[in-house]
Formats: structure tokens, sequence, C-alpha cells
């Protein structure tokens, strides 16, 4: 089972409200807040897309870089040994 949509580089979770049966669900990685959410399959999918696409337009429009979901840094904890072994 895949609960991930993926658009232009983008990631978002989905979840589903029994209650109020609907999909919803938030783009992951990032700390802008952008959701979305549909009643059908269909109709998620396509709030997720419109959704990132007007993110990065109104980025566009305030001239504010849009973040990234993955930066490329990736911080790795090592016991100080191991650090100090592998420095040069």
């Amino acid at each position: 089972m895949n609960n991930i949509l993926s658009y232009k580089g983008y990631a978002g979770s989905v979840n589903f409200d029994a209650d109020d049966r609907i999909f919803h669900g938030r783009v992951l990685g990032i700390t802008d807040v952008i959701g979305f959410e549909g009643t059908s399959v269909n109709e998620l999918e396509r709030d997720f897309t419109e959704a990132v696409t007007d993110y990065l337009e109104t980025c566009r429009e305030i001239g504010k870089e849009p973040e990234k979901p993955f930066s490329g840094r990736l911080a790795v904890r090592l016991p100080s040994e191991i650090h100090c072994a592998i420095t040069p």
C-alpha cells in the first residue's frame, strides 16, 4: 500500500477521514503548509497537483524561493570515536 503522492519533486501524504468520508493530505518535507483534499482518488490527485502548482506560482509572484523538499543535506550522528577515526 502506498499513501504518498508525487508531483514536481514534492511528496504528499494521504489520509482518509472515515467520519467525513474525505481524503486529505499535506506536502511533506517543507515548513510551508500545503494541504489538499478530495472525496475521490481522482479529486485528491487533482487537488494535490493544483496545490503544488499554486504554491510554486505564488512563490514566483511574491519573489520567494520555493522550499525544496530534499535539500541534499543529510545529518548523521556517529559515535565520537568513529568521527575521529574518519577525520583526515
